[in-house]
C-alpha cells in the first residue's frame, strides 16, 4: 500500500468516526503481528428507523470484545476491524456510506440489517463493487425483487437470512383463526419498499389472504409519515373491519392509532409489522398499547444458542438489559447473528485475500446460530435462507408490557407463553 493511499483511508476512517459512534471497533492486538480483516456495518441509528438499532452499542461492543483475540484461518490469525456507520434511516445515505465503506475505508466484508431502506441500498453497493455482503432483518420479497433479482440467477455477492412475507402472512392467519372475527381486515401499506411489497396483489397479503377466505380492503398507499389516515379510517369503518393489518414505521401508526380514537373506530385486532415490534413505541402509546399484536422473529424464549458464545436467546436478552436498563428488543439477536456468520465465514473462507473465496464461504454456511439455522443451500430463492417467525400480542405484565408469543403453528419448538386477546 502506497503512503498516499494509507493516508487517504486513514483520514476518511477518522471521519466516519464522527458520523456514527462507535464508529471503529477493533481488537486489541497490534496489527504489525497479524493481518487485520475490516468488516462493514450500516444500520439506521438516528431517523424513524432508530428503534432498530437500539441495541447496536451493545451488540457490537460485545461482538468487539470477542473478535479481540482475532480469528484463525489457515493457521493464521486476522484481527478483525468492524466500522460502523449511519444510514439515517434514509436509503440515500445508506448508500453514500455503503460506498464510503466499500472504496473508503476498503472493507472486506460489508454488513447490514433493517428494512429494505438500509439492506436494499447496501447490497447494491456491494453487488456493483463485488464486495462480500451479508444482510438481514428485512423480509426476502422486497430484498430480492425490490432489487430486480431475477429468480434462477440472484446476485453475485450479496446473501440475507430472515422470514418472507408467505411466513409473516401464516402466523398472522394462525393467530386471527380461533378467534371468530370478522374477516374483513384493512390494510395499512406504505409507499416504500416494505409497503408495496406487503400490499402487492400476486406476492404480498392480498392472494393468500382471499385463498384464506379474508376479505382484504386497501385503500392505497400512503406517503411515509404521513399526518392523516382519515381516509383510511373511513375505509375500514364503511367495510366493517375488525382486524387491520400492514407493515407501519412507529410514526405513522402512532398516527393512524390516535385518530382511530378520535374517530371511533375500534377494531378488535390490530396486527402491525415493523411498527410494533419494540418496547418503547408500546410505552409510547400507554394502555392503548395493551393487546397490539405483531410478528415475532427472536425473543428470550426462543430455543437458540450463539455459535459464538454459546449463550442462550435469554442470556442475551437478560445482558441488554442488565447492561442498558431497556427492555429486550427483537434486533438483538438478529443483529449478533450477522457477526455469528462473519465469523464462520472468516474461518471458513479458503483465502481472506480473495473476495470470491469469501463469496463461496458465505454460500456454503449452514451454522446455528441465535436466530435459528442459517444455510443458503435451502432457499426459497438465490442468495436467501429463512429463519423462524411466529406471533404475539403486547399484554400487560405487572407495571410493564410484556411481548407473549401466541401462535406458533410453523414452529412448535419455540413455546407459547401467552394467549390472544382481543382488544376491548
Amino acid at each position: 500500500m502506497t503512503k498516499t493511499t494509507w493516508t487517504r483511508r486513514r483520514f476518511l476512517s477518522a471521519s466516519a468516526a464522527t458520523i456514527a459512534a462507535p464508529a471503529i471497533l477493533t481488537s486489541t492486538r497490534a496489527y504489525a503481528q497479524s493481518p487485520t480483516l475490516r468488516v462493514g456495518h450500516v444500520s439506521p441509528r438516528t431517523g424513524p428507523l432508530a428503534s432498530f438499532a437500539e441495541a447496536d452499542d451493545y451488540v457490537l461492543d460485545a461482538i468487539s470484545q470477542r473478535f479481540a483475540a482475532g480469528i484463525e484461518n489457515n493457521g493464521k490469525t486476522y484481527n478483525v476491524e468492524i466500522i460502523s456507520k449511519d444510514s439515517q434511516s434514509n436509503p440515500n445515505r445508506a448508500a453514500e456510506v455503503a460506498a464510503d465503506l466499500i472504496l473508503g475505508d476498503e472493507v472486506d466484508i460489508i454488513v447490514a440489517a433493517s428494512t429494505p431502506e438500509t439492506v436494499n441500498p447496501v447490497s447494491d453497493q456491494a453487488e456493483i463493487n463485488e464486495v462480500p455482503c451479508i444482510t438481514t432483518d428485512c423480509p426476502w420479497q422486497p430484498y430480492f425483487f425490490g432489487r430486480n433479482g431475477v429468480p434462477g440467477e440472484g446476485f453475485q455477492n450479496t446473501y440475507h437470512f430472515f422470514w418472507g412475507l408467505e411466513d409473516v402472512i401464516g402466523a398472522f392467519l394462525d393467530m386471527w383463526g380461533p378467534t371468530g372475527v370478522s374477516k374483513t381486515v384493512g390494510g395499512l401499506f406504505p409507499n416504500d419498499a416494505d409497503g408495496n411489497a406487503w400490499g402487492d396483489p400476486e406476492l404480498g397479503l392480498p392472494k393468500p389472504f382471499a385463498e384464506a377466505g379474508y376479505d382484504l380492503i386497501d385503500p392505497g398507499r400512503y406517503q411515509p409519515l404521513s399526518d392523516d389516515f382519515s381516509n383510511q379510517i373511513a375505509a375500514f369503518k364503511a367495510a366493517g373491519c375488525e382486524i387491520v393489518t400492514g407493515n407501519m414505521i412507529p410514526p405513522d401508526f402512532a398516527t393512524f392509532w390516535a385518530q382511530s380514537a378520535q374517530q371511533g373506530f375500534a377494531p378488535k385486532i390490530v396486527t402491525i409489522g415493523k411498527a410494533l415490534l419494540f418496547p418503547s413505541v408500546i410505552e409510547s402509546l400507554g394502555d392503548r398499547g395493551d393487546g397490539l399484536s405483531s410478528e415475532v422473529w427472536w425473543s428470550p424464549n426462543h430455543p437458540f444458542n450463539s455459535s459464538l458464545t454459546g449463550a442462550s436467546s435469554k442470556e442475551l436478552a437478560d445482558g441488554f438489559t442488565a447492561a442498558t436498563g431497556r427492555p429486550w428488543t427483537q434486533p438483538i439477536g438478529f443483529k449478533h447473528a450477522l457477526f455469528e456468520v462473519v465469523a464462520d465465514v472468516v474461518k471458513r473462507a479458503e483465502d481472506l485475500e480473495d473476495p470470491a473465496a469469501i463469496v463461496s464461504a458465505i454460500a456454503s454456511t449452514n451454522l446455528n446460530t441465535i436466530v435459528g439455522n442459517v444455510d443458503w443451500s435451502t432457499g426459497p430463492i438465490n442468495n436467501v435462507t429463512k429463519t423462524p417467525l411466529v406471533a404475539g400480542q403486547w399484554q400487560r405484565d405487572g407495571d410493564g408490557m410484556d411481548l407473549k408469543i401466541v401462535a406458533n403453528s410453523a414452529h412448535p419448538d419455540i413455546p407459547l407463553t401467552g394467549e390472544l386477546k382481543l382488544l376491548s
